[in-house]
This record gives structure tokens, C-alpha cells and sequence, in this order.
């Protein structure tokens, strides 16, 4: 991702039909992700595998002020989030980095205003979890705010996903298992946006679009089977988008 893209961002991005180049639909998925979850309302916030922190430091751009808490089981990222975050402009004031597992939150009850997950709940286990640790330490109305990729139905595997069922190692959730885990944890549903349509297809089609530039990148740090199997993997993103066999969805939900 980092390599194709030559930026930080870890999403699949939100493509509109001015979208030129990944890293500004990643760029949009953020900026549409912290509207949906009420950033300007906010104090603070808890990013639940934040990655390289570019979405925080983006969010801390927009809606400051805001106290956000970067959530990472991966320290090395966490080691250069911090190198990225003390290099930029907001030399930042107000972004802290915790290298920490998302079922178990080492914050105290009703402690946070917003939780947001930016396509990181799909390599969560145990979801039930961090759906309870959530609703604990979320202040009364505070807002847990999800964006992550997801089947529409069950499937069989390898007859219906084909490769991804083998490049798609991550956990592959139901929305409406997302939303019974929520409900019976006390959560209100506020909001639910299907957007599989602005992710899969735009992506797919602007990696066919620029193959040559995309593959020279990524051959310059792996093997070129690597880069077939993504190329394959993607072509198949997009027929299952398509089937609506697979979707991409926010979900914005609160404590009452």
C-alpha cells in the first residue's frame, strides 16, 4: 500500500469522479469518516489500530482541538507514527500513541467521547470484545464509529471469494452480525452508509489504468508473483463489489 500510493495511509479510499490518485481518495475517506463521526463535536478520541497515524494527524488538522489517542498493537508502526507526527507541522501536540491490544483498553470508564475504527476491525478476533470495551469506556452518548470492509451474506469460501479466499486473511464479518454484536451491547445504531461502490470498483479500475507505473513499485521491493496475485486479488474485489457479494461500510452508533 505504502509502496503504490507513496504515502501513509492504510485504507482503500474514497473515490469520487474528480479522484485522481490513491492517496487523495484515502485522503477523502478520512476527511468523510471524521464528519460522520462528529469530530467537531469531540474533545477526545481513541483511533483503534491507527497504523502510521496519518489519519490522526489529518483529523488533527480539521478538527482541532482534539485529544487523540493513537491504539496500536504494532509498535514498529507506532515507532514511526511518532517520528512522522513529531516531523509535522503540528508537532503534535495533542496525539499520544499507545501500543496496546483493542479487547482490552487500558482506559477508565465512561472516559472517552469518540472511538473510531478506520478499516482496522477486520483484524479483530474476538469483535464481542472490543464492542464491550468500547461501550465501558465511552462516556454516556459518546460515539463508536466504524468503517470496515464486509461480506453481505455467509459464503463458502473458496467457491464464492475464489483468491481472496486465501489474500483476504483477515476476519470477514456479516454488517448485520456488526450490528447484533452493537445492539446487545447496549449500542444505538445512528447510521449506516453502504459504500462498497465508491471504494472497490474506482480502486480496481485505477490499478488496471496505471498497471505499469503500480507495478514497477511494488517490484522494487518484492517478487513479481506478488504483484499478479494482488493484480488477480483486486480484478476480483471488483466482480464481487459488483455482485454485492461484498460491501464497505460506516456505521456510527452511541451509549444510552
Amino acid at each position: 500500500m505504502r509502496l503504490a500510493t507513496g504515502g501513509d495511509m492504510l485504507n482503500f479510499g474514497y473515490w469520487t469522479k474528480n479522484t485522481k490518485e490513491p492517496i487523495d481518495a484515502q485522503n477523502e475517506l478520512c476527511k468523510i469518516f471524521g464528519e460522520f463521526s462528529d469530530l467537531k463535536s469531540a474533545t477526545n478520541i481513541i483511533d483503534i489500530g491507527s497504523g502510521f497515524s496519518a489519519p490522526a494527524i489529518l483529523w488533527k488538522t480539521q478538527f482541532s482541538p482534539l485529544e487523540i489517542t493513537c491504539v496500536n498493537i504494532n509498535f514498529n508502526q507506532l515507532k514511526q507514527s511518532s517520528s512522522r507526527i513529531n516531523e509535522s507541522e503540528n508537532s503534535i501536540d495533542g496525539i499520544n500513541l499507545l501500543n496496546s491490544t483493542s479487547t482490552s483498553l487500558p482506559f477508565p470508564n465512561e472516559s472517552v467521547d469518540r472511538i473510531l475504527a478506520l478499516e482496522s476491525l477486520q483484524h479483530v478476533k474476538h469483535l464481542e470484545n472490543f464492542i464491550s470495551e468500547s461501550k465501558r469506556i465511552l462516556k454516556k452518548h459518546g460515539i463508536l464509529a466504524i468503517a470496515i470492509p464486509v461480506i453481505t451474506k455467509k459464503i463458502t469460501p473458496i467457491v464464492d471469494l475464489g483468491i481472496l479466499s486465501m489474500t483476504w486473511s483477515s476476519e470477514r464479518y456479516t454488517t448485520d452480525y456488526i450490528k447484533l454484536l452493537l445492539i446487545d451491547n447496549g449500542f444505538k445504531i445512528l447510521e449506516l452508509q453502504n459504500i462498497g461502490p465508491m471504494v472497490y470498483d474506482p480502486l480496481t479500475n485505477y490499478y488496471i489504468r496505471n498497471r505499469d507505473d503500480v507495478k514497477n513499485k511494488i517490484l522494487s521491493k518484492y517478487p513479481s508473483y506478488v504483484e499478479k496475485i494482488l493484480f488477480k486479488s483486486l480484478q476480483k474485489i471488483k466482480q464481487l463489489s459488483e455482485k454485492n457479494v461484498i460491501d464497505y461500510v460506516l456505521i456510527k452508533c452511541e451509549t444510552h
